[in-house]
């Protein structure tokens, strides 16, 4: 998904547990499925803590059962419900006309740290997209667009926990990643971030995950040119 130049990873080196989650958080495919054995060794190596853990709780739904089942839960959960939107930028501005700029910078912040990105068919503000940049790209400025948007991520985290998905750990150990505890109900989050009123909720003649907003294009670089994709 994403071409890269490397940088150097911060003191608190957290990408493993971001790679692994945002390959958790994608659509299961038998490609991903097939890559839970080196998942689960990859956070092994990492030891228990509060953001392994709950990741090797969602491995163990990855490998549950037949793949149709696994993508029919996947489905069910996120493609069908905007109550647990992976678009980080959805929880902060709905489906108002400023989302535009904000998706924007999502797309200057991976184009400043050399990356090449191949959104197919996403939005740049798709969490498993940006759990990648913070990953495999950046590491400073992926944590940074994490902590931006700590209330969307907080919000996701309760919604799946209140459904009590599979999937809820993948947030979980996300946020575990991010200095402070977690806030206990949206009302914490909301005061956490200074938010109050309702959710923003102005249309703008187009869904909110239609790739159309801002396509993103590939960028020719010689110096990118054959990085892992």
């Amino acid at each position: 998904m994403i071409g890269l130049r490397r940088r150097a990873a911060p003191v608190a080196d957290d990408r493993v547990v971001h790679l692994v989650a945002g390959r958790c958080l994608d659509y299961p495919t038998a490609e991903l499925v097939a890559e839970v054995p080196a998942m689960r060794r990859a956070l092994a190596e990492r030891g228990p803590s509060p953001a392994t853990t709950p990741l090797a709780e969602v491995l163990d739904h990855l490998g549950s059962g037949p793949l149709a089942d696994v993508q029919r839960t996947y489905v069910d959960t996120f493609d069908l419900s905007r109550k647990h939107a992976l678009y980080l930028s959805y929880w902060t501005d709905g489906d108002t006309r400023r989302r535009g700029e904000v998706l924007g910078r999502f797309k200057t912040a991976y184009r400043s740290s050399g990356a090449v990105v191949d959104t197919h068919g996403e939005l740049p503000d798709y969490l498993p997209m940006v759990l990648e940049f913070a990953a495999r790209v950046d590491a400073d400025a992926g944590r940074t667009i994490l902590q931006d948007y700590r209330a969307s991520l907080e919000l996701l985290r309760i919604a799946l926990q209140e459904r009590q998905s599979p999937y809820a750990g993948a947030v979980v150990a996300v946020c575990a990643t991010l200095p402070g505890d977690s806030p206990a109900d949206r009302a914490a989050v909301m005061e956490m971030v200074g938010m109050t009123g309702p959710h923003p909720s102005e249309s703008v003649g187009l869904e909110p995950y239609d790739p159309r907003l801002l396509p993103l294009q590939p960028i020719p670089s010689a110096s990118t040119s054959g990085a892992p994709s």
